[in-house]
């Protein structure tokens, strides 16, 4: 089969639900109100899917949300009539999936028979909750936000409704948007916190002839100041495999990035601490610039008596923290959400946070 011209899954998926699925709908399910979106996984849902994403998991699939009952009653006798009235292909993408033996993994190919589509026929209550672990049409607790990964926030508010006939995705959208004003200023502060556990180490892996030490941390450090940069501008930072390409379409990229870059690519440590020195002084700017605290000097300054240079991050950590109102959230160690917390030289080194976090997530009935 010809491969054909690239079309952003996105776009794809649009144009299948109004050319293909609607019709089907509207002739098997006539009166059904339904809503329809392409949210969760993929790279099309971000937006950074290529020709490559065809290889796997991408292709003409979507979301079609019912009532619960409607789900129920009719969302199986759906799924079968759209695998036998669904074309074989659509803009020459096969609509078919064929399993690649990894568990829930599909790739698009030629089927003579009914079509395992991607259309999933769903009620909105089961999908979020499969997808975050609770519900986001009604309050969003604080552990609801602290324990749910920002890929999954991203995964949910990013993508695409093609059709909102329930008006429930976007309330539901609307309300997992961004986090609450002093959450916010508790993730920005932890992300800092994160930033000043290591920011010395550099220096001080190099200084016993550990470079490679050193690269690590500085690794570990580029790493936290792109999610710090992206939570700045209230994005919410996804998962490895693409931080770099959010990170890139942040207004601030074009002058951090050769910054970052020259810190990873320095093979000797003042070299990796002068690069990383100017990238903090850039997104310390940054923060004075959102005007969320008193202003903070942004100069970098020696590391107390050793000889390392540094910002002393936990100084951003202070003025967020003492602008933070609610007392649930003032409460909270600072360790973060759940992606600051998995790998936090804090919570290493202190196993009562550790114990601590795990009781809350274990007792907490919705977890």
């Amino acid at each position: 089969m010809t491969t054909p011209p690239f079309i952003p899954g996105l776009d794809l998926s649009r144009r299948f639900y109004v050319e293909a699925v609607r019709p089907v709908l509207d002739e098997a399910a006539s009166g059904m109100v339904h809503s329809a979106a392409r949210l969760g996984s993929g790279s099309e849902v971000l937006g950074f899917d290529s020709a490559r994403s065809a290889d796997h998991e991408w292709g003409p699939r979507l979301q079609i949300f019912l009532t619960p009952q409607d789900a129920i009653r009719h969302g199986e006798r759906l799924s079968t009539l759209l695998a036998d009235r669904l074309p074989k292909t659509f803009c020459g993408y096969p609509t078919h999936f064929a399993s690649t033996g990894e568990v829930g993994i599909g790739v698009m190919q030629m089927t003579d028979g009914p079509a395992h589509h991607r259309v999933d026929v769903t009620d909105p209550a089961t999908w979020f909750t499969a997808q975050l672990g609770f519900d986001p049409r009604t309050d969003v607790t604080l552990a609801d936000w602290l324990a749910t990964p920002t890929q999954r926030l991203a995964e949910v508010t990013a993508g695409a409704v093609f059709h909102d006939g329930l008006g429930q995705l976007a309330p539901a959208r609307a309300n997992l948007n961004w986090y609450p004003h002093d959450l916010w200023l508790y993730l920005l502060a932890c992300q800092w916190q994160r930033i000043s556990q290591e920011e010395a180490f550099v220096g001080r892996c190099g200084e016993v002839d550990d470079e490679l030490g050193s690269a690590v941390v500085a690794a570990r450090l580029v790493r936290d100041l792109m999610r710090l940069c992206l939570l700045m501008n209230r994005r919410y930072p996804p998962y490895s495999k693409w931080l770099g390409s959010a990170f890139a379409r942040t207004p601030q990229a074009p002058e951090l990035t050769p910054q970052l870059t020259a810190a990873l690519a320095a093979t000797e440590w003042h070299a990796r601490e002068q690069h990383l020195c100017h990238a903090y002084e850039t997104i310390a700017a940054l923060h004075n610039q959102l005007g969320l605290t008193d202003p903070v000097d942004p100069a970098t300054r020696p590391y107390h008596s050793r000889p390392f240079q540094v910002l002393h991050a936990e100084r951003f950590t202070a003025a967020l923290t003492d602008r933070i109102t609610d007392p649930g959230v003032r409460a909270l160690p600072v360790i973060g959400g759940v992606d600051q917390f998995i790998d936090s030289t804090d919570v290493l080194s202190r196993p009562e946070l550790t114990r601590a976090a795990a009781h809350a997530t274990l007792t907490d009935p919705k977890r």
